[in-house]
């Protein structure tokens, strides 16, 4: 590989990359709340159908407030099988217990200490960004922050890896994604990316290191 193919900019996803499997995630929040996680898929579906049908668009664009989106949520939850959740404070009660992907963030920081741009490009609703900060301090890890909600546009979108690319001031071809969804890894190549999609942190590292501008130690 020519350096001047070789990737300099590492986004990171953040949930099911630097958390566990979103779905896990959700098991528990279920599990917590008295919920049945069946119902909860469910509800999640019904509520994005006008909006596209991807279970997150209405939250982390936003579309709509989280506190609208719990309303619709629970009225849902109701009609399909009676249950009357409260999902008031939706983001905090998600994120209570929520656990951070440490062999990951460790693998991040040994390629930012090695010289490589690290970022995080995420589909993160305005509402969650208090809490994600919590988990994981930005600060002297992440060389730049491309959130849905503040830019206004969405993986898999191609104008959201056009704005990630020019944060990194490098060209698309020297940027990798590493996202646990097929589709964004699939958008991020159709705007002229390569992209890595995530299993786990051994799976990812392993599959990444080939393709990075940095010594093979790193």
């Amino acid at each position: 590989m020519t350096a001047t193919s070789a990737v300099r900019a590492v986004w990171s996803d953040f949930g099911g990359v630097l958390t566990p499997p979103v779905d896990r995630d959700l098991e528990d929040f279920c599990a917590r709340e008295g919920l049945p996680a069946a119902a909860f898929r469910r509800a999640m579906a019904e509520v994005a159908r006008p909006f596209g049908g991807d279970v997150m668009a209405p939250l982390d664009t936003p579309l709509i407030s989280e506190e609208e989106w719990a309303r619709r949520m629970a009225a849902e939850l109701a009609r399909d099988t009676g249950v009357e959740a409260d999902l008031s404070g939706f983001g905090e009660r998600w994120f209570r217990g929520r656990r951070t992907n440490d062999a990951w963030l460790r693998f991040l920081r040994e390629l930012h200490d090695g010289g490589l741009f690290v970022g995080m490009l995420s589909n993160m609703p305005p509402a969650w960004d208090r809490q994600w900060r919590r988990m994981i301090e930005p600060d002297g890890l992440f060389d730049a922050l491309v959130l849905s909600f503040e830019v206004g546009s969405r993986k898999p979108e191609r104008r959201i890896f056009e704005i990630a690319a020019e944060a990194a001031g490098v060209p698309a071809e020297a940027c990798v994604l590493v996202d646990d969804s097929a589709a964004n890894c699939a958008g991020a190549e159709a705007a002229g990316w390569r992209a890595v999609h995530f299993t786990d942190a051994e799976q990812a590292a392993a599959r990444l290191r080939p393709l990075l501008a940095l010594p093979s130690g790193v």
